[in-house]
């Protein structure tokens, strides 16, 4: 699985014939993606066809019915849980709604991880929890409040400074800007645009949001019917002849 492309980068993520049902509903049909070292893939799609059931696939919080998903050159779909504990430490997650801890604060939710896996010394976990809140500009009064005071962009820059608190390789955001007004919007996609260009990691950006995605991506892959329908550049987006990514353009102008 180590084919090199894009310029001599290999895949990081690689997904091949993937499926999944749930029931006797079928939400993958066999999807084939590759998303590169180091850039930002955007997975487009309406409501329901299972951007978010693709994303929980990257890193094992769901296992496909049938096809292989490759993070970081090694196969996922053997792996034990605690196989894929290390896994989801270099590929890390940001929930739509955040997912964080009512019952912690915000440093309790950022070195939540940081504990999980093993670090005792609470100098260092101190430390780091300082050096991810700074990345997502919040300010040290924030550690001590819990999540019922934060406004709905700030949930989202904990969440995102949780994912970054063990220095992944990829992360992966569902939705990162629901339910966000236009201006945190803009804001928490040029965040997500400068931190991956900072820190060199892999992203994939699941959203339903064009302006949002043209924002954040290098490469876009829209998901139709349980399969990558289009994949291609912001220019090939505008530029496509594909009718429904066309409608997706015109929906975003």
């Amino acid at each position: 699985m180590e084919h090199e492309s894009n310029h001599g980068r290999r895949p990081f993520i690689s997904l091949r014939g993937v499926e999944k049902s749930f029931g006797d509903k079928r939400v993958l049909r066999g999807v084939d993606l590759d998303v590169m070292e180091g850039e930002t893939v955007v997975v487009l799609g309406g409501s329901g066809e299972g951007k978010t059931v693709l994303l929980r696939q990257i890193n094992g919080l769901e296992r496909p019915d049938a096809g292989e998903i490759f993070a970081d050159g090694k196969r996922l779909n053997a792996l034990s849980e605690d196989e894929l504990f290390p896994i989801r430490r270099d590929v890390a997650m940001v929930f739509q709604l955040g997912a964080l801890f009512d019952s912690l604060t915000v440093f309790g939710n950022v070195s939540y991880p940081i504990r999980e896996h093993g670090e005792r010394d609470e100098a260092r976990i101190s430390r780091r929890v300082r050096e991810v809140l700074d990345m997502v500009e919040l300010n040290r009064e924030v550690e001590t409040l819990y999540p019922a005071e934060l406004s709905g962009g700030m949930k989202k820059r904990v969440a995102l400074a949780r994912a970054l608190a063990l220095e992944p390789k990829a992360v992966l955001y569902d939705e990162p800007t629901t339910g966000l007004d236009p201006i945190v919007t803009h804001k928490i996609n040029r965040m997500i645009r400068n931190l991956q260009t900072r820190l060199g990691f892999t992203s994939v950006v699941v959203t339903h949001d064009l302006k949002s995605a043209f924002m954040v991506g290098d490469r876009f892959a829209l998901l139709d019917q349980g399969r990558i329908r289009f994949s291609g550049t912001a220019a090939e987006v505008r530029s496509t002849d594909d009718e429904l990514m066309r409608e997706f353009v015109a929906a975003a102008l």
